[in-house]
């Protein structure tokens, strides 16, 4: 398998490249250059297989030609074995014909752990191969860091460094990222919002100079073999419903659009899908994307469900390049446009087939608690702020009533415990091997939103393990 960038101007690369690459050389995301496809009868035959083998199936044809089966299916059974639940991803009915999949059993209790958890294994396996280090830096708006944090400390050949906007992730959020003191872990504090975080992560991979002198490589959903990942839970989940002859629709809470565009690339390779649902916050740019055709950005307005405070959804590109007939001088104009105006209109015809699978909706803090009320109310179930945004986005939607509906519960409560309490009273208690949390010595630094002062810092931090 080889993979393309969504700009068209940057070197077709193998599977292993694009793992350590992150963005490409043009500014843009890589996607696979053809997309594999599964029958109805594949599909059939995965029915009852554990996480993993169903993982390592739908991931295969994108690491052909740089993994073999047998290397993959032991990642991928080493990676889901340490899960908490036997399930890994396992679906909980809340109605006659709605479910919520439970992404939330990974070591930081986000959905970030389905694919992170993997990715610093694939680290692992090809820099050793490669006899290669690398630097990652990446940016989160509050799961991907503590994510990938865990996915890559300790690890030999892997520095890393993430980027917070300081003040505007969870108090949980953050002392999992900044409680964790390994040698090749560092965290920045940006003042700033996660957009400014994204943007400096941006720029310093858009310096090819810095980027190849410091090798540096990316965990953010800018890398493919995040989202390639998170497609298996779309297939596992839909499998245990019936598919492919039951066709579920899919709600998801959705800031950088990473996760939702992995449903979407299951669809593509054949998994049935009635509708694909985006939830959003009062930071509702997908969901007026969705409603008229044009994306502007508005400012940050901090949020009860930060980790979608976000204005530049930077996934949304790959679904760009994907409608617009995969022309990379489109996307790239467009994607200009958006940045120097924060304004981008998509053409009509384009807009309308998006809102064939695609559609929106949006509920501010006050709404956001009344779904967490109300669920916990009428059916026991109590969530995160940003999972109980997706299933109030799913409820929205009128299906048929062969039609289930699947909303993805994207944190486990006890990482948002006062929004939690604020609706429902009761104060989720964390898991025993986080118990300790709020005791564990932080380290952080906080920067300014400086380019310049980033470099400096990755600089030393990267160079101290070559002096």
């Amino acid at each position: 398998m080889k993979y393309i960038s969504t700009r068209g101007r940057a070197p077709i690369l193998d599977f292993d490249e694009v793992l350590l690459a992150g963005l490409a050389r043009d500014g843009g995301l890589y996607l696979p250059e053809h997309w594999p496809t599964f029958s109805a009868e594949a599909i059939r035959n995965m029915r009852g297989m554990p996480y993993h083998e169903i993982a390592t199936r739908v991931m295969a044809p994108f690491v052909e030609g740089c993994l073999d089966f047998a290397t993959l299916s032991r990642i991928s059974e080493q990676t889901y074995d340490a899960f908490t639940h036997p399930a890994v991803a396992p679906l909980r009915q809340i109605g006659h014909s709605q479910w919520v999949l439970e992404l939330f059993h990974g070591p930081t209790l986000a959905f970030k752990d389905y694919a992170l958890q993997l990715v610093g294994r694939l680290f692992d396996h090809v820099l050793s191969k490669k006899g290669q280090r690398i630097t990652i830096v990446g940016a989160t708006s509050g799961d991907t860091g503590s994510a990938a944090i865990e996915a890559c400390r300790d690890r030999e050949a892997v520095d890393i460094v993430i980027l917070h906007p300081k003040g505007r992730v969870s108090e949980v959020q953050r002392r999992q990222m900044t409680t964790v003191l390994s040698s090749n872990v560092r965290n920045l504090a940006v003042e700033g919002t996660f957009d400014d975080c994204q943007d400096l992560v941006k720029a310093l991979f858009n310096d090819l100079e810095f980027r190849d002198r410091h090798a540096l490589s990316a965990v953010n959903s800018i890398n493919w073999a995040r989202i390639m990942a998170q497609i298996a839970y779309y297939f596992s989940s839909a499998l245990a419903l019936g598919a492919p002859d039951i066709v579920p629709a899919f709600a998801v809470p959705t800031g950088n659009f990473g996760n939702v565009f992995a449903g979407w690339a299951a669809r593509r390779m054949g998994l049935p899908i009635e509708r694909l649902i985006v939830g959003s916050n009062r930071n509702d740019i997908l969901t007026r994307f969705f409603a008229i055709g044009t994306m502007t950005a508005d400012g940050v307005v901090p949020s009860l469900s930060p980790s979608m405070d976000i204005q530049v959804s930077s996934n949304f590109e790959r679904a760009m390049f994907e409608y617009l007939g995969r022309d990379g001088a489109a996307v790239e104009r467009m994607s200009t446009e958006f940045r120097a105006t924060g304004k981008m209109a998509m053409p009509q015809g384009i807009w309308e087939s998006m809102k064939g699978v695609f559609e929106g909706y949006r509920f501010d803090d006050g709404a956001t608690l009344d779904i967490m009320r109300t669920l916990r109310h009428q059916t026991g179930e109590i969530l995160d702020p940003h999972s109980a945004v997706g299933i109030g986005a799913g409820l929205k939607v009128s299906l048929a009533k062969d039609r289930p509906l699947v909303a993805l519960a994207t944190a486990h409560p006890a990482k948002f415990p006062d929004a939690v309490e604020q609706a429902t009273g009761q104060r989720p208690a964390l898991p025993d091997h986080l118990s300790d949390l709020f005791e564990r010595k932080e380290r952080f630094e906080v920067i300014a939103n400086d380019a310049e002062q980033l470099k400096t810092y990755v600089a030393a931090f990267a160079g101290r393990s070559k002096a």
